[in-house]
């Protein structure tokens, strides 16, 4: 059952962000245990390339591939990630947790209903494109709505010869044509080649 996103008692960060009938926006999901400077980049590169209004950092709870067990907790994760999206067009919110979702699937179809009159792209990382036949409907996720994804140290070939890269082949789109990505009816992908952070969450904390 979704919770109203509009309910008094909910915290500021788990607040669905506001945005104006018709504008397009990236959904950057994810742990972020801790943010970094290369989640910012892959954020910026696709406010930039896709021509967005905004891009939302969607906080994960807990991502269901990955252990929990060195998680920090929800609303600090909220604002690390707000201290590294310093830019007026992202938005940083745990909504996920007020919609009740587990799975992206769910997420979009959950905004999909409450935000009809807004664009979304999917926005990822190509390190997460080379893994994503694993995620829980991916198929459906791809169906939805556009996605951008960005590339990121040492993923590119792995991310395009993935399983979910070759099963949508058809419906990748040139880079030439990624500020209509928001704008086309899914299925549609693009591949964003940018500078690269070799930056990761994992060496952060290992450096604890």
């Amino acid at each position: 059952m979704i919770r109203s996103p509009f309910t008094a008692a909910v915290p500021d960060w788990m607040r669905l962000p506001h945005a104006e009938q018709g504008n397009r926006i990236g959904l950057f999901g994810g742990s972020f245990n801790p943010p970094h400077s290369g989640h910012r980049l892959v954020a910026e590169v696709a406010l930039r390339r896709l021509r967005l209004h905004q891009v939302w950092w969607l906080v994960t709870p807990g991502n269901p591939l990955k252990s929990h067990s060195s998680l920090a907790p929800l609303e600090t994760r909220v604002r690390q990630a707000a201290a590294f999206a310093n830019n007026p067009a992202m938005r940083v919110t745990a909504c996920e947790a007020l919609l009740g979702s587990t799975y992206t699937a769910e997420t979009l179809a959950s905004l999909l209903a409450l935000r009809p009159h807004l664009s979304f792209v999917w926005v990822m990382g190509a390190d997460n494109l080379a893994t994503f036949h694993q995620w829980q409907d991916w198929r459906a996720i791809i169906l939805a709505v556009p996605v951008a994804v960005v590339d990121r140290p040492g993923a590119s070939l792995a991310a395009l010869q993935a399983p979910a890269a070759r099963a949508f082949a058809r419906y990748r789109l040139d880079e030439a044509d990624a500020p209509a990505l928001a704008t086309i009816r899914p299925p549609a992908w693009v591949f964003l080649h940018a500078p690269l952070d070799a930056t990761s969450s994992t060496a952060l904390r290992t450096r604890g």
